[in-house]
């Protein structure tokens, strides 16, 4: 089984996952988002991504210190400096979180805190219940997950469509 939580399994991966690996130790965006335990979430770590995926850094953040995660994010030099970035509070199942979205080099990245450890955030629990059915159903299936992908499908109602999952988002997480 892969350990997510480190970034060591992108350096033996596809060419895109050591491209990843490359860009964020250059800019050692995990050694500045350690207080946060991040981790890297979605479909790039499992294989399922496409050319526009983002990557998708997950943190535990207090919200209520929110300020302070900024602060730490831009004095920290994480964002280039002429980066274009985003920053939305929504709440996602009830649970406020933070997205800050910005380029680094070619690849988008979308940081994403929830005041929850990022082993228990749906983000982590959906990529590893997807990880596993990938494992499960082969190559074959994980074609046709990026293909639908492809076409404008979100990851989690992809999988819903080929395993006939009525609520894919919550579904997924029984697995």
């Amino acid at each position: 089984m892969i350990d997510f939580t480190t970034l060591d399994y992108l350096r033996s991966g596809n060419e895109k996952q050591k491209r990843v690996y490359e860009v964020l130790t250059k800019y050692k965006v995990f050694e500045k988002l350690k207080p946060y335990s991040p981790v890297l979430a979605g479909t790039i770590p499992i294989g399922i991504d496409i050319e526009s995926s983002d990557l998708d850094i997950i943190c535990e953040v207090d919200l209520s210190f929110e300020e302070d995660f900024l602060d730490d994010i831009m004095f920290s030099r994480l964002i280039p400096a002429d980066a274009e970035v985003k920053v939305e509070n929504v709440t996602i199942d009830g649970e406020k979180s933070i997205v800050i979205n910005f380029m680094l080099e070619e690849f988008p990245i979308e940081i994403f805190g929830q005041n929850k450890p990022v082993l228990a955030q749906n983000a982590y629990q959906h990529m590893m219940a997807e990880y596993r059915i990938l494992k499960e159903k082969g190559e074959d299936f994980k074609y046709k997950i990026i293909e639908l992908k492809k076409k404008g499908i979100k990851t989690e109602p992809a999988f819903g469509l080929l395993m006939d999952l009525k609520n894919p988002y919550k579904d997924l997480l029984k697995f």
